[in-house]
């Protein structure tokens, strides 16, 4: 029964969704904007835990991102003016998905260029294996056929 317990209980707190920082006071009383802030909070990375949102993070730093990104949209800024205020004080770091820019292309196109080449790198593989025959293997010589005939007729007196 206690194990029963043990792993309803494990399971109830595996299905619970993840609970975020952002506290009670920082929320917005109109709805819309509130969604709106915690769309930006999870597209803005934690200056301190750096694999975090500040949606996620309780670090101090991020509660200030959240209390800025929520004082920009009550003042009436759209999420790239938001975004854009954000990068200009912090730098592109603070973009948990970088933008596709020049300076970016390389981080965006190295992935798919790597699969890319990963890919035909094996296709050319296998047309050469194809082409050569490496497949099959290459008949026995006349010692090696004879000594095969040895030990299959030793095989077979021995049985």
């Amino acid at each position: 029964m206690r194990r029963m317990m043990a792993a309803l209980v494990a399971l109830v707190l595996l299905a619970a969704p993840a609970a975020y920082a952002v506290q009670p006071d920082e929320i917005m009383s109109d709805p819309v904007k509130e969604a709106r802030a915690r769309d930006l909070s999870r597209e803005l990375r934690c200056m301190v835990c750096q694999n975090q949102s500040i949606d996620d993070s309780d670090a101090p730093l991020a509660r200030d991102l959240r209390l800025l990104v929520r004082e920009r949209i009550a003042a009436g800024d759209s999420n790239s003016q938001v975004l854009d205020f954000l990068v200009a004080r912090y730098g592109e770091f603070v973009l948990l998905k970088p933008r596709f820019e020049r300076q970016t292309l390389l981080l965006w196109l190295l992935a798919p260029l790597l699969l890319a080449g990963g890919g035909f790198a094996l296709w050319r593989q296998n047309r050469r294996r194809a082409q050569t025959g490496v497949d099959v293997p290459p008949p026995l010589t006349q010692d090696e056929q004879a000594r095969l005939a040895a030990l299959m007729s030793d095989d077979a007196t021995s049985r």
